[in-house]
C-alpha cells in the first residue's frame, strides 16, 4: 500500500469546495486514493459508472440520479456520463456545503466542454500520475520546494538503480508484477484496453488500427522536439487525423507535451512543445527497450532518463507548496535547458538532465544563457546526473545525482 502525496491537498479542498475531480490515467489508483479517503477521513456514498445498471440510470436520467444519491458521493469514470455534470452544478448551486460530490475520471473532460464555465468556482481539479519515486520510497522530501528553497537542501542519494527506475514507471500494478516478462504482459493488455475501450469510448474514430503504431512511434521520440509533419509521414496518415489521434492520447493521460518557455529571448526560442509519456515504463516497453539495450543505446536511454526526470517533477509539483509552470527552452542556435520551474512570482529554476555520471562545465552552457536572460528571476540551475556526488559549479549552478530522486 502506497500513500499518495496529494491526499493531505485534496482533504484541505473537500473542506471548502463542493466539488474535487481527481483525473488521471487508468490504473494510477484514483479508486483507491478515494477508497482509503472513505475509510478514513470521510463518510460518502460510493457509484462507480463502469457499472452498467447505474450508468443507465446516470445517462437516462441524470437529474433524478444527482437527487438520489446520498451526499456526499464518490461518482467514478465520470467521463461515461458526462450529463452529469449540468445536474450536478445544479444541486451544488442549491447547497454549497463543501465536499459533496467527489469526481474520479481516467479521461480529460474538460476538453471540448463547457465544464470548466459551468463548474467555476464550483470544483478543484486534482491530477494523479503514477506513482512518483518518493511515494514509492515512503520519502516525504518534495524536490519543487528543494529547489525553490532558499539553501538547496538536495537529499543523499539512495542505492536504487536509476535504469531500472526509468524501466518499471510507476504504475502500481506494474511495480507488483515480480519480473520483466510479467511487468511486459501488463503493459500489453494495459494498451489494449485503452485503445479497445477507452480511446473508442471517447472518439467516433472506427478504424484505429493505427493507434498502436503511433504509440509505437511516439515512445521512440519521448523527451523530443514535436514535428507533427515527421510523425505524419512516417505512419503516412494525415497531419488532421494525427491531431485528433494526439488529442485523444493526452485526453486519456497516456502522453504529456511540454511546451517552450513562454519568454522570446531574442527572438530566439523555438515554440515547438517536447513530446512525454506519463510513464517512462510504458514507454521502454512501447519502444521495446530493456536494460541490455538502454546499456548499448545511450541516446535512447538519455531521452528515457530525460522524460523520467520531468514527469517526476510533474508528480512533485501537484503537492508541493511552491505551485509552478514546467516548460523547456531550446535557442535557434541548438542551446537548452531541458527543464525549466517557474513560479507564480516568475522565479525560475532550470534543470539540465545528463545520461552521465561525470557533468562538466560545459553541461551549464544552456543554463547561463538562462540565467543571463532573466538575471532578476533566475533563482538558480541544475545538472541532474547519473553520479553519486552533489558539486557546486557556481554559487547559483549545481550538479546533483538523479539518484536523490
Amino acid at each position: 500500500m502506497y500513500t499518495r502525496h496529494i491526499s493531505l491537498n485534496i482533504l484541505e479542498s473537500l473542506a471548502d469546495t463542493p466539488v474535487i475531480f481527481i483525473r488521471g490515467a487508468r490504473q494510477t489508483g484514483k479508486t483507491t486514493l478515494v477508497r482509503d479517503l472513505m475509510s478514513e477521513h470521510i463518510s460518502s456514498e460510493y457509484v462507480t459508472l463502469d457499472n452498467a445498471v447505474a450508468l443507465s440510470a446516470a445517462q437516462g436520467d441524470p437529474s433524478g440520479f444527482i437527487a438520489g444519491v446520498g451526499k456526499p458521493v464518490v461518482i467514478d469514470e465520470i467521463q461515461k456520463a458526462t450529463e452529469l455534470l449540468p445536474a450536478i452544478k445544479e444541486c451544488v448551486d442549491r447547497d454549497r456545503t463543501p465536499g459533496r460530490f467527489i469526481l474520479t475520471g481516467s479521461a480529460d473532460i474538460m476538453s471540448g466542454l463547457r465544464v470548466s464555465d459551468s463548474l467555476a468556482g464550483r470544483m478543484e481539479l486534482f491530477d494523479l500520475w503514477p506513482l512518483s519515486r518518493a511515494e514509492i520510497k515512503g520519502s516525504r522530501t518534495n524536490l519543487v520546494d528543494v529547489l525553490f528553497g532558499p539553501e538547496l537542501a538536495w537529499p543523499a542519494p539512495t542505492d536504487d538503480d536509476v535504469m531500472n527506475a526509468v524501466l518499471t514507471g510507476g504504475y502500481p500494478e506494474a511495480l507488483a508484477r515480480s519480473s520483466e516478462k510479467r511487468r511486459h504482459a501488463w503493459f500489453s493488455a494495459y494498451v489494449t484496453t485503452i485503445v479497445e475501450r477507452d480511446v473508442r469510448d471517447l472518439s467516433s474514430i472506427q478504424d484505429l488500427s493505427a493507434m498502436p503504431r503511433l504509440l509505437q512511434l511516439l515512445a521512440s521520440r519521448t523527451g523530443q522536439l514535436l514535428s507533427y509533419a515527421d510523425i505524419s509521414r512516417g505512419l503516412t496518415i494525415p497531419q488532421t487525423t494525427l491531431k485528433r489521434y494526439m488529442a485523444i492520447l493526452e485526453a486519456t493521460f497516456l502522453i504529456r507535451e511540454l511546451p517552450a518557455w513562454a519568454v522570446n529571448i531574442g527572438k530566439r526560442v523555438t515554440k515547438a512543445s517536447k513530446l512525454m509519456f506519463t510513464d517512462t515504463g510504458l514507454a521502454a516497453h512501447l519502444s521495446g527497450m530493456n536494460a541490455d539495450r538502454l546499456a548499448q543505446d545511450r541516446q535512447a536511454f538519455g531521452h528515457l532518463l530525460e522524460n523520467f526526470v520531468v514527469c517526476e517533477m510533474a508528480k512533485h509539483a501537484t503537492w508541493s507548496a511552491n505551485r509552478v509552470a514546467l516548460s523547456h527552452f531550446r535557442s535557434h542556435t541548438g542551446q537548452e535547458v531541458d527543464l525549466i520551474l517557474e513560479d507564480q512570482a516568475g522565479n525560475i529554476v532550470g534543470v539540465e538532465i545528463k545520461a552521465s555520471a561525470s557533468p562538466s562545465a560545459s553541461d551549464f552552457k544552456g543554463l547561463r544563457l538562462l540565467a543571463q536572460a532573466c538575471p532578476e528571476k533566475f533563482l538558480r540551475g541544475i545538472v541532474l546526473h547519473l553520479g553519486p556526488g552533489a558539486v557546486p559549479f557556481a554559487e547559483n549552478l549545481h550538479a546533483l545525482p538523479i539518484a536523490s530522486m
